[in-house]
């Protein structure tokens, strides 16, 4: 691998990240004009509160790993590691402009029902068109994608490690967000989460039940 590609991955995650989280404020500011209030940005107990934490945890490191390298290949990066070079450089691009794209398809679909937080005195609408066909959380694996996309770019302890905290902060966010739903929507919900899979389509659903 040579300097020059060297720059060229620490720019697109970079890049990447910062885009993808200006996009989230972007998308935050979007909604609040149209409904009139918060998308329940402000954590409401200790749990959102650790989790908040988790997700900046993974924003920090997302945006300072690029910049933390430095302009020169790492003196610990293996030269043996030179015939993957291009296929971590070409599917961590696409992983991460597919996710980021993909991402944006969700914000269209979901309209004014995004929320980043729980609300329980909150009632929005279920959405269950495009992703959301198959998949609860497909705003979450895109963001999964996105840094599995990193971590083919630069492939370090780092990127391994916010992956894996980010899995799990998203794991917890999504079971807070399915017990929400399920108290606001019921039975339709409960359908729905036996046809549909967490992050990822179910392999054989069950037929979705007409009541």
């Amino acid at each position: 691998m040579t300097t020059e590609e060297f720059l060229l991955r620490r720019a697109v995650v970079f890049g990447a990240a910062l885009l993808y989280w200006a996009g989230v404020l972007v998308q935050a500011r979007r909604i609040r004009r149209r409904i009139g209030r918060s998308p329940n940005l402000k954590p409401r107990n200790a749990k959102e509160k650790v989790l908040l934490l988790s997700w900046l945890l993974v924003i920090g490191s997302w945006l300072a790993q690029p910049l933390l390298l430095g302009h020169h290949l790492p003196s610990w990066w293996p030269a043996e590691a030179s015939f993957f070079a291009p296929f971590s450089l070409v599917s961590g691009i696409v992983l991460t402009v597919a996710g980021y794209a993909a991402t944006l398809w969700c914000y269209a679909i979901m309209g004014n029902t995004w929320r980043i937080g729980v609300n329980p005195a909150e009632k929005t609408t279920l959405v269950n068109r495009g992703p959301y066909r198959v998949i609860r959380h497909p705003i979450y694996m895109f963001q999964l994608l996105m840094l599995a996309g990193a971590a083919l770019l630069l492939p370090t302890v780092v990127s391994a490690i916010t992956l894996v905290v980010h899995y799990f902060s998203i794991l917890a966010k999504a079971k807070d967000e399915e017990g929400y739903l399920l108290t606001v929507h019921g039975r339709a919900y409960g359908d729905y989460l036996a046809r549909t899979g967490r992050f990822f389509p179910k392999l054989f659903p069950p037929p979705s039940q007409n009541r």
